[in-house]
């Protein structure tokens, strides 16, 4: 019998495809394990990193991209017993992101289309990615609550920052590790765990950020105000509870996150 003390683990954030450590160098302890705490530094860095992976993100086939959330699902599900969470949340979570896989090269003529004007002019609108997406994800459940939010931003070639579930940041943070064997571009997704009523605010306030998606139904005045400083789309949302409530309405979901650019054409002589 072994006398050794196990190695306990410290977990990292998940900013531009890398683990890295909170630039604060603060911990918390849930149970066995070392939580980062984020910063808004940490916030920084990681709008900074989805700002520098969004154009190739929203670059790639509509096609290509439900064919990389297709390989996160498998990936999540390869790594099921690994999640910190129960195993609902991790089946529901899988099927959501197959779900919004197959939403990537649909969505578009559902949200844009023919615009009819009376005049000698081809109207036409067609959704793009609103840009960086902001999530705060609920406390429950943890790990749904968050790729319910997660997925149709991806789906519509968003770029995304999540702060994690406070009271229960393992799931998301097993999140990231998953992502080390997924091919989600590094950057596309950046996870940051720590206090929401530090980290929420600084990801709200920031000029970088399009789009915002709070799904707590906490700190929304908060929220509103900062995010009206810089023009910033907010979405308040409840908590996804299972596969129906996260697929229920998915349009939605992914028109809060797209913008519709319209163009016009002369036609005629």
């Amino acid at each position: 019998m072994s006398d050794r003390l196990p190695v306990r683990k410290t977990y990292k954030l998940f900013i531009g495809g890398a683990f890295v450590r909170s630039e604060s160098g603060r911990y918390d302890r849930a149970g066995e394990f070392n939580i980062p705490r984020g910063s808004r530094k940490d916030v920084r860095d990681a709008v900074a990193a989805a700002r520098k992976a969004a154009v190739g993100w929203a670059g790639k086939t509509a096609y290509n991209r439900g064919q990389i959330l297709y390989r996160f699902a498998e990936a999540l599900e390869s790594r099921a017993a690994d999640i910190g969470a129960e195993r609902s949340d991790v089946e529901a979570s899988i099927d959501v992101l197959v779900h919004y896989a197959g939403w990537t090269d649909k969505f578009q003529p559902v949200l844009g289309g023919i615009n009819p004007v009376a005049a000698p002019f081809l109207s036409f609108s067609v959704p793009e990615p609103t840009g960086v997406v902001g999530v705060v994800a609920p406390d429950s459940p943890p790990l749904l609550g968050l790729v319910a939010e997660l997925a149709p931003a991806l789906a519509a070639a968003n770029t995304v920052v999540a702060v994690l579930s406070e009271d229960r940041p393992l799931p998301g943070l097993d999140l990231g590790e998953v992502m080390g064997i997924a091919d989600v571009p590094g950057g596309v997704v950046n996870l940051i765990s720590g206090r929401r009523s530090e980290l929420a605010p600084a990801l709200a306030g920031h000029h970088a950020l399009s789009a915002i998606v709070n799904a707590t139904g906490e700190l929304a005045a908060e929220i509103d105000k900062l995010a009206s400083e810089s023009v910033t789309r907010v979405r308040h949302t409840s908590p996804a509870t299972d596969y129906a409530t996260a697929t229920a309405d998915p349009l939605s979901r992914l028109e809060a996150v797209t913008e519709l650019k319209t163009a016009w054409h002369p036609v005629g002589a």
